[in-house]
Parts: C-alpha cells; structure tokens; sequence
C-alpha cells in the first residue's frame, strides 16, 4: 500500500510536469526586480535564457515574452505576439509564470507589483466581467459599458451585509459596507471619493453607494411622504438634466462636483442628507463644440409635448444658437420626449411644485430664445441693435417668458450704465460687446436656475441637526487633458491635485498603520509630496489664481499680458514651462503629465458678478420665481467695488471639501473608461494606464514598493518557502521565529520581521522563488524515478498474477471435482435418512389415532351417564315443590272463608298480610299480587264505594290548586309587565346616558393622552438630565479615581524611594540622627493624603448612591408612563364597544317599533310561550298577550334583548379569548380554525355588511405571531391559518346581479340576531347542519379572506427565513473543510496504511526480507517528507499512526503476537461527519421536520418549505464556490460531496410526502462538485478558480482555459443576463395569484397589511387551490370543539 500511495504521488506530479512542461524549469529561472521610487531594475544575474519577461511596446504598453538569448546588457525576446525584439535589461520587468488565468482580487497580493502586472491583471478581471480590483483599500472600477445586472440586485446587497472587505469579490458594496460599519463601530463620519475621467462611470458608481446606504440605513417616512434615501436617489435624474451632457468621451458626463451628505442617527438609519456642488461649467451654455452637445434640458423642452413647445414658442433644436453649434442633437437610445416626462415626475418626488417647475422651463426657454438674439451695428457710432425681425421676435419671446419689459431687455444687453460721483452716463456697445452681453446673461441665468434647483432639493430632503455621523459620496471629475484646456480644465486638476495630496497622505498613513500595526521600522521611507504644484497655483500673493484675479481686475488686461506675467514669474520654477510655439500658452507639470493651458478665456471665465443692468432688470422681474434668482442687493454690496472671481470662489469651496474629508475616514473608488469607443470587450492598455496614472493608482504602488512591496503571513511564507530548510519545520519554533531562521539560512538581508507578517524588500521574493525552484527540480528527479521504478515493478506484479491465477485456475479444477464426489455422498445420505423418516412418521401416527378414538369412546360413556343423573335429581326436586304448593293452597282457601266471615279492618289487614305472606312462600312477588287481587275482587261492595269517594275528592282538590295557579301567575305577569313599563319609559334616558359617558370617556382619553405625552416630555427631559448627571458624575468619578490613583502611586513612590534611599545608605555611623522636622512633616504630609483618600471615596460612594437612586426614579417614572399607555388602550377599547352597544340599541329600536307597530293591530286571545332559538345558542320566551298587556310585552322584550346583546358581546370576548390560546388538535385537524369557522358561520358574519368580529380576529393573529422566533408557535398557527382559509375558501360565495333580492342583511349584531329569530324555524327543521356550507360573502368576509391569505404568505416566509437564518452560519462552514476533518482524514488513512503494511509482515513470509524492508524504508521516508511539507495544520499526528511498521523494519518494537494485530482494523471515515455543520444541518431539517409534523402542517407547505430551503442550500453553496477561491479545491469538493450524500439520504428517509423535488434543488452544486451542466461562464469561472490545495497546482492547462474564455466570449454576446451566480428565487413579488374553484381564471389580489417595517413580505409559491386540494380529504365532523367554550351554553351549537 505504501508503494500505491507513493506511486499516485508520482503520477500526480508527472501529470503536473506534462501540463506545464517549464513549471519548475521556467519557476527556476524566473526573477523580480527591485522596485524602488517607482522604477524596477533587473539585475542581469537573475535574467537568463528561458525567463519570462515584459518589455515596453508602444501600441499595447506592454508585451510579454520569453528570453531567447543574453547578451551583456542586452535581452532578446521572443514575444507572444510572434515578433523578436532586443531591450535593455533594466527596461524590462519579470513576468510571473504562475499568474493565475483569473487574476488576483487584491493587486497588493501580485508577486510583481508594476505596471505590467496591474494591466494584465486588470485585463484578465475584465475578460472574465470582473471589473472590480482592489488594490489595498482602493477600488478600481473598470466601466463595462453594458448592463450586469447580477452584480447589483438584493441577492448581492445580502451577500455584502456585515463581510469583511477582503472576504467576498471586491464590489463598490464592499467599500460601503466598511463605511458604514466603521461609522456604526467607531463613530467616526466616513467619505467616499469617486474620481475618473468622463465616462468612466462615475455616476453610476455614486449611484450603486447610495443604494447600498439606502438599503443599510434606510427607513420608512411618516406621513405617507418618500424616505430620505428614495429622495437622494430621484434627485438624480433632475441633477443629471440640468447638469449633464454629452462630451466626447460620455454621452452623460456630469458637468459639475456632487459631494452628498448622509446624516444617520444613532440607531443607524438615514436622518437627513445635502447635496453640495461645485463649479459648474457655465461656459457650455453658450459654447458648444462638435460632437459634443449643451445640456440635456435644452433638448428634452424641444422634444416636450405639443402644447409645452407651443407655449414656449419652441421649435427643431437645430434652430438654436445654443445648440446647432454641434452637429449632435441626439443620443443613441435616448428619447428626449419621455426623459422630459421622467424628469417632470422625478420634480415631483423631490417637491417641485408644479408651478414651480413651469418657471424653471420658462426660463430655459428664455436661455434658448437669448442665444438667437444677433446684433448689428445701430445708428450712432459704437452702437447696437437687433439685427432683424427674427431677432426682435427672440428678444420679444425672451421678455414675455422672463416676464419684463422688452424694451429694458434690449438696453441691458445694447448699454451700459456708468456711475460717477456727478451723475450717471449711459454708453452704448458695439455688436461684439453685446453678444458677449447676452452670453454673460444666459450663463448667469443658467447657473443661478442651478442653484436654485440645488437649494430646493436640499430644503425638500431636510436635514438633521442632531445627527453626529455621516458618510459623504464625492463624485468628481477626474483628471483632464485635452488639446485645448481651458480655465475649467485648469479648476478641475486643481481639484485633483488636491485630492490627490489628500489621497497621498492616506495612503501613506496606511502604510505606516500596517508597519506601526506590524512593529516593524519604516522611518526611512521616503514620501514625495506635491505641495510645491499646489503653491504654484493657488499660494497667496504669487499663485496662478492670484495673478489671475490680478489681472480680471484691470480693465485692459488681457490674455497675453496675463500669460506674459506667468513667464516673468514663473520662469525658475521646475512645474511651470513656456511652449515653444505659443505666445499665451503654459504649462504645468502635474502629478498625472504636463498639461498645457491656453489662456484666451481665462480672465472672461473668472469674472463672476453680474451686470448690473441684467440685475435690475430681472430683479424687477414679474415672475415671483425669476425675481427670487436675482435678489436685490444690500446697498453696502452694490456700493462696494470689491472684485470677485470663479477662482478664488471654487477654492473656498475646494477648501472646505477639503475640510470635510479631513474630518472624515477616507474610502477610494477610482473610475476607468477601458477604451473611448464606448463600447464593451475592448480593453486599450494604454488609455488604461495612463488613467492609473491620473487617479493616483500608480503612485500608491509607488509608495507601497518604496517600503516592503512583499508581505507575506508567516503560515503562506512557510508553506511557499518551508521546503528550502524542512528541518526548522519540526516544530520545536514558532511561526515567526521559524521565518527568520529559513531567512537567515538564505542570507538574506533588509528583510523585517512583523508580528503575523514577513516583509521582504523588493527583489528578494525572486531570490527565494529561484532557490525554491532547485529544489523542486531535485524533487522532479526524485518523483520521476520513483515513477519509473513503480511502472517497472507494476509489469512484474501483473506477470506474477497471471502465473497466481493460471495456478487457481488448475486448483479450482480440481477441488470442484472433489466438491462433486462429495456432494453426491452427501446426497445419498440424505434421501436415506428422508425414507427411513417417513416410515418411521406412519407408523406413529397410526398408534396415534387409535389412542384418541379410544379415549373419545370412554370419555363420552362417563358423560352420558352424568347426564342421566343429573335430569333424574332435577325431577325429584320438582315434585317435592309440587307437594309443598298444594299445601299452601289448601291454607289459602281456610284463609279466605276467614276473611269473609270477619269484616274488621285489623282483621282484614291480618288477612292481607297473610295473603302476601303465602304468595312469598310460593316464590315470587306477582304471585302475591294476583292472590290478593283475587280476594279483593271477592270482597264486599262497601269497599268499591269508599274507592269512588276518595278518587272524587282528589280530583276536586286539583282543580281548586289550578285556579289558585292562574290566578297567581296572571298577577304576577302584571307586576313584571308595570316594572317593564317603568324601564321603559326610562329607556328614552339611557341613549342621551351612553352618549354623555361616551363624551365623558373621550374626555379621560384625551386628558391621559395629554398626561401621556407630558410624562413622556418629561420623561425624555429627565433622561436627558440623568445622561448630563450621569455624565458629570462619570467624569467626577474618573477625575476623582485619576486622582486617587496619583496620590496612591505617588505614596508608593515616596515609599520606594525612601526604602531605596535607606538601602543605599552605607551603615558607617552608629548614632542615628533623626530630623524630627522632616517626620512630623512628613507625617503631616501623609495624614493629610489619608484624609483626602477617605474624602475621595467618600465622594465616589456618595455619586454611586446617586446614580443608583437616578435609575430607580427613571424605572419607576418609565413604569408609570407604561401604566397610562395600558390604560389609553383600555379605555379606547371600552370606548370601542360602547359606540358598537349604542348602535346596536339604534337598530334595536328601530326594530322594536316595527314589532310594536305590527303588534299593535293582532289580537291574541291565549297567552302563549313561544322559544325563538338565538344565534349564540340562548333561548328566549315571548309572551303573546292580548291588546292590552302588549306595552308590557313590548317593554319586556326590549329589556331581554338588551341583556342578549351584553351576552352576546361577552360571548364574542370569551370567544376570541378561548381562539387566542393554543387550543391544540383533535383527530389531526385544528380545533382553533374549526371553532372560529363554525361560530362565525352560526353568528352570520359572513353575511354582514359591517361587523368588528374579523378586525378583532386579524388582530389577534397579528398579535399572535409577534414572537417570530419560535417556529413551534409559527406552525401552530400556520395549520389554523390554512385550514381556515381553506373552510372560507369552499363557503364564501358572491351573488353579483341575482334575479330576486334579498332584504338588506343588517349590519348590527342584534339585527342579525332577530334575522335569526325569523329564521329560526326552517332551521328546526332540518337535521344536523353540515360544517361547510355556502353562504352569500359580503365585502368584510372577502376582506378578511384576503387578510388571511396575506397571513398565511406571511407566516410561512417567516418560518422559511427562520430556517434559513438557522442554516445561514453553517452553510458558511459547510463548503470549507475545517482542519480538524482534514486532520481526522490523513490520521485515519495514515493508520489504515500502518494496519495493512504490518499485517502484510506478518502474514506473508514472502514480505519478511530484507529487500522489502529497505523498500519500505525508503517509502516511509517520503511519506514523513509529505507530513513536513503538509504542516501540523492538515497532516496532525498522521506520522505517529506508522509507529508498528516503522518500529517493524527497524526491528525496534517488541515482538506482538498475531493474534492481536489481526484484530486491528481501520476506523470509518463516515465518523467524521458526526460532529460536522452537515450533521448540524440534518438536525435542524429534522427538528423542523418533527414540528411541522407535530402542529399537522399540511404537506403541501412542508414540500414547498424543504424545496425552498434547498434552493437556499444551493445558491449559497454555488455561489460560495464562485465567489470564493479557496473554496474551489479538491478536498473541498470532496468534503461538500459528502454533505450532500447525507442529505439525500435525508431525502430518501423522509419521504417525497413530505420532501418532494427538494433533492432536485440542489441540481447545481451537484453539479458544480462534478462539472456536468454548468453554463459557460460558470464552468469557465470555476476552472479557473479550481485548485489542487494539497500541492498547491492546478488542474486545467491555459490553453483549455483559453478556448473556454473565446466560447464564453461568444456566448455572451447572445445572452443579456451575464450572471455566473445563481439567485436566490424563493422569495418573490408580493402579488399572489389566487385560483378561483371553477378554473375559469386568475384573480390577481395584492394585499397590503401594516406589517412592521422590517416584517418580510414575500408570495407563498403556491395557489390557495393548492391548499385546498391538499385539506380536501379531513372531515371536520369529529372534531371536538374547545371544553372552555362548552362551559358556556351560549356555544352549545359547537356540539351540533
């Protein structure tokens, strides 16, 4: 077995040799450079023929090759694109051959941190749709310029709730999730900065943040208004229309900086939010360069609808100024009409007003009316005019929309206004001066409408001033160069540079975090800052800004005077330079390029004041809105003549951006545009890398390779490297110490030493990386004769079992002819000893037989003959009692000739007795009867007289008793009828009674409502103060200990000194001279810091005493409050049925006139008690009296109604307390939906038009199932819920259109009660009721039927979530092999190896040699190297378990018999899984499974819950596999193939009754773990993930992966859904769809309830029919109704 084992070690590293032939050859002769400041230099001694290298190309920036052939200095290269090219050494960079096909998550992790390592793993990511990198804290975001949407829907967002940043694929959910639990954790407010150059996808980046934010933190709004979230995230659309337009590199770039602030509270939750912007382009009003266009207002009010354009006189954009300067008027699946109406409808969410928004259109059309506005010169000198009559129809249009005088219009665009101290001049201007007039008009118009919509938004949002946290998203442009930059190029790589340093120092600050964390030197690392360019270009008073606001403030300054005082001031400085070939132009060397600067618009662009003509006029302004844009100015302001500038504004604005994300934990999202085509799959590496270079990306590997570019944790570190020294693996060091020794066995040096990590300067990975590919060499060699040497004696082992089996084929001949002989022995024997039975079985039976007939004949003689003796003793006892009676008779006839002789009554009674006494004596009662009937009848007829005379008097007695009776009963039925008439009379008072406790009880609420509220205040109040105590106290505490803990520490001090100062004084005098002044003072001194310490704790016992009594007032005070909420809820509940009692009595009299009136005109001649049947089961007696008694029966049966309304209404309350307890089940069905079906059906309530029963029903369901926790309770009401729902489902029926109409049913409870009444007798009638019956629904009953469905929806997700919340943190464990199976695995194998080798010793002689002990040596010896190299972690005390077989070729151990080792065996590998998650799981299902069963939840809910959970299994365990990469091994494939073969035994074990397709769910992980059905892109992604981790290799060859990587290329371009993940399906929308019972067609109903916020609202994945199909066959008519409820004779129908 040993041989075996080391024989499929060989094969496995021969496969691995043959897949990548130069994977130790070419690992051997790799190296990596020295990056130092940025640059990498290669030594030569590391570059040798057979490297892989990449060399600097001009079209690809980089391309990779190998190295042909070394000459000095000079490599020539063989590149992967077929060319040769010769490059310098030290122009090149190593390549790393073990790259992964997938990339790596985190570049940080890259061996070789350069440029060409960044691009080719940012190239791969992209091909595979990764387009997530992080590189440190940075993500980098490459735009895919299609939709994926997987990557973005709630599944995700799940996903990345409460992981770790590293732990799942980098994702913008990732950063923001670390934001906010950093918020949450530390309370520190974050920031998010999102940069790139346009197009790159800045926006939606911001867009994904603010989703995530809103799903972390977000709450609903009260009041039926939007959230704060929903009202950040439909800001946008109105933003991007007023700010965005297409440029040359995005077809919606943003024009403008967002910085948005998300305020949460202290629970978390979005409070409040702004929006700040910055420095939008106001030049882009009026100028427009092809093929770029203006902003996307403009276009969408042209293409708004007809009676829109018609009133703002609109028209084609191509007839604008504005926007014909472009030939771009459309954009390639926009429509501009139905954006106008999306942004119209998004105004609206943020509280637009919609006249509010006709201003804000208005104006833009005034803009685009301006521009077609041309001048030419006028009459006077210098002067200008309208040019035409279309000019003059602008102008007009622009007035009548700016809402001011047409004539002022055109004099404050044709003049200007000069103020001297004398007077004021009018001054005409040229047709230039006004052109640029009107441009400065429409971009101070466009801007102040900007920020007008900025302000508006912001006041709709709110925001909160109390809250302390918030996290920011900036969204800013990036980096611009162009070939004409202008002053907003120049303001925005400000911006940048800016950012840039800020971004620099947190890198840095990251840096020393990790080395500082670390405890490693770092003080010697370098940091380039670039303060000197910022100096250059905003430092008072010599900046680029200042000599431009300089400049702006002289009127003849232009551009080139401007660009002449650069030069002069700016010559010396190494960032600033001249073109060479322009006079106005400079540049500025930033930290991403030189940038050149053309300066003709630079003093235009930084002015920013109006003009003060434009000012008045619109100030002026009709339209309330137009002149809220230019307020008036303050007299001081427009008096002053103090100068103000674009530049100088955006730097405050800059500097307090600055200020905020100072003040805040920065996050980096970097934004990259992968080619300018704007389209997808096209990855241009140097537009890339220069974009890299802009964000800053490559200056954090800057200032990463300046330090230690190559870290590795002690655990990677020695199991990449442990195989250089495997003898400082042996365990006697730890993990750090056991690096520095392997490290300094190296020699190397520079290298430091952290606390979990091993960093190494750069170059010296490659150094390691060469020594360790020797050594694998020398372990190819080694594997490749131990290959060759188990192929050798696999030939001989297969020659000598053809000689073993030709022998057994010769033996087993032979023994079978043996076996024949043998067998035909044993047969004869056998019929033998068959045929001497069967002889020897007759011949007893016949003895047998003989024996019982023998013994039946005597048996039967003795019977007989007891018989006859028996008849003849019964005989003779008969005529013995013949004898007697005749005796008797004779003395009964002298009796009776005695009796007629004597006539007396005692004589008579004597005789009587006698009589009786004889009949006694003859046996039997009715004998003694007859006899003395027979004397009576002989008697005399005296007797029959006294007879009749008695009978007569008792007949007279009985009528006079029946007289007595009616008369006592008409009395008193006239009594009761008077004390009727009295009540009734005061039955007028009682409604105005009800009315006024009514009143008073809405009094008392509103009083405890308002007490409530001031304890409430008062409460907050308190709390409030006791926090500002407590706190006070706290700090006096602390203060108090701090300065008990100084004296203390000063006495110990005072002691130690003085006891080393005694110690240190020599001992050379014997007078001791004591300082009696220095004691006492010190004595003093020590009294007086003993009574401080006693003050002290006196004060901070005193405070605990304090503190403690604050919180007992607090919990008294908050008792209280809660005491005054119960009584609130008491009250309004009484209230509740008293308004239900009073309109009961309304519809109660009504009806009782209507009796009275009819009553009034029948006449009855009997009094007559008729039962009425009640619907709650009572009985009550109706008197019919004549006329005059029909007051009192009017009176009486209105007071008798009135007490069954109040029992009807207690019946309800005991009713609905009884359904609120577990009532259990009876014969499987439950007894609570049994019982509210049948009391609802007796009471009507199906049938009412409005009724409270189903509102208190729903209530209590809601509160029923508050305690969401407890599957067992969720159950027990999930079976009540269904199979109620399934009972309404078969009785509710709806009449809609009958021929015949029914009187209106009523809507009262007493109403349905007499409606019951009059119903009463058809229901005597009839039998025994069914328990389904079908009834007419009204609107409540359907309403409540739709309440329940969404109950059952609802109940089922939650005992669905619960049991996914309980798998939840074991699946995690499940797709991970813990080390401890791991360990349990190789230790059980281990020893099996030991149990098989040492047997094979003992048990063949043919082993026991000396050649086989070397053999097994040399085996052994491996396999201890394997446990080396596998590390304690996996291989355990695997080595230990060879103890037998080692000690037994050493011939160390004592001799052990044979007998005990043939009882060794090997232990099941299945015991492993006894205390695994999978084992867990198994419980769990079989916990639910047992309570689902035990509440009689319907099968159909139990397969749909199993089938869910699956798919829950499923998606988490596959997408696990491809989010995961160290998930995607082969022992992991093996420990999930395992867990799955348990739970289909689970499967198997419970039935498809109850299971279903639940096996079936679990199709993809099944598959994932065996490669069979996978997509493209998910067999794709898992090939490239998989890995060997036992040997760290991989199994699939590059160029499999390669064609894979063109067919999914292929395939994605015909499939819109790019997902490799699976989703999550078990939850969905929250429309049921309900299956009427004829089949005819679907009703669609959505339900919505006032469920809690965070209540999980999902569809139950089945029909209501499919409930009812599933319940169709329980008969409800055994089922026991609740004892409580039969207590009570109001529910003894439930008996029926």
């Amino acid at each position: 077995m040993t041989a075996k084992f080391i024989a499929s070690i060989g094969i496995l590293w021969l496969c691995i040799m043959v897949s990548g032939h130069n994977a130790f050859s070419d690992h051997a002769k790799r190296c990596k450079s020295e990056e130092m400041h940025g640059l990498i230099v290669v030594t030569r001694a590391n570059l040798v023929v057979g490297s892989f290298v990449w060399v600097e190309d001009p079209e690809v920036s980089w391309m990779d090759g190998e190295v042909v052939e070394v000459n000095g200095k000079d490599l020539k290269i063989n590149c992967t694109s077929g060319r040769m090219v010769v490059a310098k050494a030290s122009d090149v960079h190593p390549k790393d051959p073990e790259f992964p096909p997938c990339g790596v998550d985190d570049m940080t992790r890259l061996a070789y941190l350069h440029e060409a390592g960044v691009l080719q793993n940012l190239r791969c990511r992209y091909e595979m749709k990764e387009i997530y990198t992080y590189t440190g804290s940075i993500l980098i975001a490459i735009n895919p310029f299609q939709r994926l949407p997987h990557l973005y829907d709630n599944h995700m967002m799940e996903q990345y709730k409460g992981a770790a940043i590293v732990e799942l694929s980098p994702h913008p959910f990732a950063i923001a999730d670390a934001a906010y639990r950093l918020m949450m954790n530390e309370g520190i407010s974050q920031s998010i900065l999102v940069s790139g150059e346009s197009g790159a996808g800045k926006t939606e980046s911001t867009k994904m943040l603010m989703r995530y934010l809103a799903y972390m933190g977000g709450k609903v709004a009260a009041d039926g208004r939007r959230s704060v979230e929903q009202q950040v995230l439909e800001s946008n659309p109105v933003l991007e229309a007023f700010g965005n337009a297409k440029t040359v590199r995005n077809n919606n770039s943003s024009r403008f900086g967002k910085f948005v602030e998300i305020q949460f509270n202290q629970q978390g939750k979005i409070s409040g939010a702004a929006i700040r912007t910055y420095l939008l382009e106001r030049s882009r009003v009026c100028q427009v360069s092809d093929p770029e266009r203006n902003y996307h207002c403009f276009y969408m009010l042209c293409a708004a609808p007809p009676e829109d354009i018609e009133k703002y006189k609109l028209g084609n954009p191509r007839i604008f100024h504005y926007l014909n300067q472009s030939n771009c008027y459309e954009l390639d699946g926009v429509d501009d009409s139905k954006e106008y109406l999306a942004t119209r409808r998004a105004m609206d969410v943020v509280g637009i007003s919609s006249d509010e928004q006709e201003a804000i259109f208005r104006v833009v059309a005034a803009v685009l009316h301006l521009g077609n506005i041309e001048f030419a010169k006028g009459k006077e000198i210098d002067s200008s005019e309208p040019k035409d009559d279309k000019s003059l129809f602008h102008l007009k249009t622009a007035a009548e929309l700016f809402m001011c005088d047409q004539k002022s219009l055109e004099d404050s665009l044709c003049k200007r206004a000069i103020v001297t101290r004398d007077e004021t001049i009018t001054k005409w201007i040229d047709p230039e001066s006004a052109a640029l007039s009107r441009d400065a008009l429409a971009k101070i118009v466009y801007s102040r409408l900007f920020d007008w919509l900025v302000n508006k938004i912001n006041n709709s949002i709110g925001q909160d001033p109390d809250s302390k946290n918030l996290i920011g998203v900036l969204d800013i442009y990036g980096f611009e160069s162009f070939k004409t930059n202008s002053f907003e190029q120049f303001c925005i790589n400000l911006t940048n540079e800016k950012l840039q340093q800020h971004f620099n120092q947190h890198v840095f600050k990251m840096e020393q975090e990790e080395y500082t964390k670390e405890e490693i030197d770092w003080s010697y690392i370098e940091f380039i800052d670039n303060q000197d360019v910022l100096d250059l270009i905003e430092k008072k008073p010599g900046g680029i800004i200042a000599l431009l606001d300089e400049a702006c403030m002289f009127p003849r300054s232009t551009h080139e005077t401007f660009a002449q005082k650069l030069y002069l001031t700016f010559k010396e400085h190494r960032r600033f330079s001249k073109p060479k070939l322009s006079r106005s132009d400079f540049s500025i060397c930033h930290y991403a390029g030189d940038v050149t600067y053309q300066t003709e618009l630079f003093l235009d662009k930084n002015k920013d004041y109006v003009v003060a003509e434009h000012q008045a006029l619109l100030s002026d302004s009709k339209c309330s809105f137009v002149s809220g844009l230019f307020p008036p100015l303050a007299e001081e302001s427009s008096k002053s003549s103090k100068f103000s500038s674009l530049g100088s504004l955006f730097k405050q604005q800059l500097q307090a951006l600055l200020e905020t994300l100072s003040a805040t934990e920065p996050h980096y999202i970097r934004c990259v545009k992968p080619n300018n085509l704007l389209k997808p799959a096209i990855f241009e590496s140097n537009n890339i890398l220069q974009q890299l270079r802009c964000g800053g990306v490559m200056e954090a590997i800057r200032i990463s390779c300046a330090g230690y570019p190559t870290r590795k944790t002690f655990d990677d570190f020695l199991r990449r490297f442990g195989i250089l020294a495997p003898d400082i693996l042996d365990g006697s060091h730890d993990e750090a110490t056991a690096c520095e020794k392997l490290l300094e066995k190296m020699n190397l040096k520079g290298y430091q030493i952290g606390k979990t990590k091993v960093f190494l300067r750069a170059g010296q990975m490659a150094e390691l990386d060469g020594y360790r590919s020797e050594v694998l060499g020398r372990s190819a060699s080694i594997i490749q004769r131990n290959v060759r040497s188990y192929l050798s004696r696999k030939s001989f082992i297969l020659l000598r079992l053809s000689a073993i089996q030709i022998q057994a084929l010769c033996r087993g001949k032979v023994a079978r002819h043996q076996y024949e002989s043998m067998r035909r022995e044993a047969a004869c024997l056998k019929i033998q000893r068959h045929s001497r039975m069967y002889v020897a079985r007759n011949a007893y039976k016949n003895l047998y037989s003989s024996a019982v007939c023998i013994q039946t004949g005597i048996r039967g003689m003795a019977a007989r003959n007891e018989l006859r003796f028996r008849i003849q003793t019964r005989a003779a006892i008969m005529i013995q009692d013949s004898i007697a009676c005749l005796g008797s008779l004779k003395e009964m006839e002298n009796s009776l000739s005695f009796f007629n002789n004597c006539r007396g009554r005692p004589v008579i009674c004597s005789f009587f007795e006698r009589v009786y006494s004889a009949g006694k004596f003859l046996g039997s009662a009715f004998c003694a009867r007859e006899i003395l009937a027979l004397c009576l009848c002989k008697s005399s007829g005296e007797l029959v007289g006294h007879s009749q005379c008695r009978k007569y008097l008792t007949h007279l007695d009985y009528v006079r008793k029946k007289k007595a009776a009616i008369a006592t009963q008409c009395g008193w039925r006239a009594r009761v009828a008077r004390q009727e008439l009295r009540k009734l009379k005061m039955a007028a008072k009682e409604t105005g009674a009800l009315q006024a406790a009514k009143n008073k009880l809405e009094k008392q609420v509103e009083e405890l409502t308002w007490r409530l509220q001031l304890e409430k205040r008062m409460r907050a109040d308190l709390e409030e103060s006791k926090t500002q105590e407590n706190a006070k106290l706290q700090s006096a505490l602390e203060e108090t200990q701090l300065q008990f803990q100084e004296i203390k520490a000063l006495l110990i001090k005072e002691h130690v000194a003085a006891r080393e100062a005694v110690e240190r004084v020599p001992i050379v005098q014997e007078v001791l001279v004591i300082d009696h002044e220095m004691v006492n003072k010190l004595t003093a001194e020590n009294e007086h810091l003993k009574a401080l310490v006693n003050s002290l704790e006196k004060k901070i016992d005193e405070t605990e005493r304090k503190y403690e009594e604050t919180n007992k007032i607090c919990e008294e005070r908050l008792k209280q409050a809660l005491d005054a909420e119960s009584k609130i809820i008491d009250l309004k509940t009484s209230m509740q049925r008293l308004e239900e009692k009073l309109s009961d009595m309304e519809t109660e009299d009504q009806i009782l006139r209507k009796q009275a009136f009819s009553s009034s005109v029948r006449k009855m001649s009997e009094h007559l008690a008729i039962a009425s049947p009640l619907e709650n089961g009572q009985r009550v007696y109706l008197l019919q009296e004549s006329q005059g008694a029909a007051p009192a029966k009017k009176f009486g049966t209105e007071s008798l109604r009135r007490s069954q309304i109040e029992r009807q209404h207690e019946s309800v309350d005991a009713f609905i307390t009884c359904v609120a307890q577990d009532l259990g089940f009876s014969e499987g069905k439950p007894v609570g939906a049994f019982t509210i079906y049948k009391c609802l059906l007796h009471w009507k309530s199906f049938e009412a038009e409005k009724t409270s029963v189903f509102d208190r029903l729903i209530q209590l369901i809601g509160s029923a199932i508050e305690n969401q926790d407890n599957n067992d309770h969720m159950a027990y009401w999930l079976t009540n819920t269904s199979t109620l729902l399934f009972l309404l489902q078969q009785s509710l029926k709806t009449n809609i259109g009958t021929a015949v109409q029914k009187p209106p049913t009523p809507t009262s409870l007493f109403g349905r009660m007499t409606q019951g009444f009059r119903s009463s007798s058809a229901h005597l009638s009839v039998g025994a009721i069914d328990i389904v019956r079908h009834v007419d629904a009204k609107y409540p009953a359907l309403l409540f039927k739709q309440q329940l469905i969404a109950y059952v929806e609802k109940i089922y997700g939650i005992i669905r979530d619960n049991v996914k919340k309980d798998l939840s943190p074991l699946l995690s464990s499940c797709i991970q092999v813990p080390p401890v199976f791991v360990r349990k695995i190789f230790t059980q194998t281990f020893s099996y190896i030991n149990v098989q080798l040492f047997n094979s010793l003992l048990l063949r002689r043919e082993c026991c040699t000396f050649s086989n002990g070397e053999y097994v040596k040399s085996g052994l010896a491996e396999l201890e190297l394997w446990c080396c190299l596998t590390t304690e972690e996996y291989a355990g005390s695997s080595w230990d378990e060879l103890k037998h077989v080692r000690q037994a070729v050493g011939f160390l151990a004592p001799r052990m018999s044979r007998g005990s080792v043939l009882k060794s065996s090997v232990q099941s590998n299945t015991n492993s899984l006894a205390c695994s998650p999978w084992h867990d799981i198994i419980e769990r299902l079989n916990g639910l499974l047992w309570t689902l069963k035990e509440n009689f939840v319907p099968p159909v809910f139990v397969r749909k819950i199993f089938t869910q959970t699956f798919s829950y299994i499923n998606v988490q365990l596959f997408n696990s596999l491809l989010l995961r990469r160290e998930c995607c091994t082969f022992s992991n494939g093996e420990y999930v193939k395992s867990g799955l073969a348990e739970l289909e035994l689970w499967c198997c074990l419970t039935t498809e009754e109850y299971a279903g397709s639940s096996w079936d769910e679990l199709k993809h992980v099944r598959q994932a773990v065996g490669f069979l059905i996978l997509s493209v892109q998910q067999f794709y992604r898992i090939c490239t993930l998989y890995w060997d981790d036992n040997y760290n290799t991989r199994s699939v060859s590059s160029d499999v992966i390669s064609s894979m990587r063109i067919l999914m290329t292929e395939d994605s371009n015909n499939d819109d859904s790019h997902s490799f993940l699976l989703d999550d399906n078990s939850r969905s929308s929250d429309v049921l769809s309900v299956k009427p019972s004829n089949g005819r067609r679907s009703i669609f109903v959505k339900v919505q309830l006032s469920y809690p916020h965070d209540a999980p609202i999902v569809c139950i994945p089945f029909s209501v029919d499919d409930i009812s199909s599933s319940l169709q066959e329980k008969h409800f008519s055994n089922v026991k109704p609740p004892v409580e409820l039969l207590k009570n004779p109001a529910f003894q129908f439930l008996q029926d």
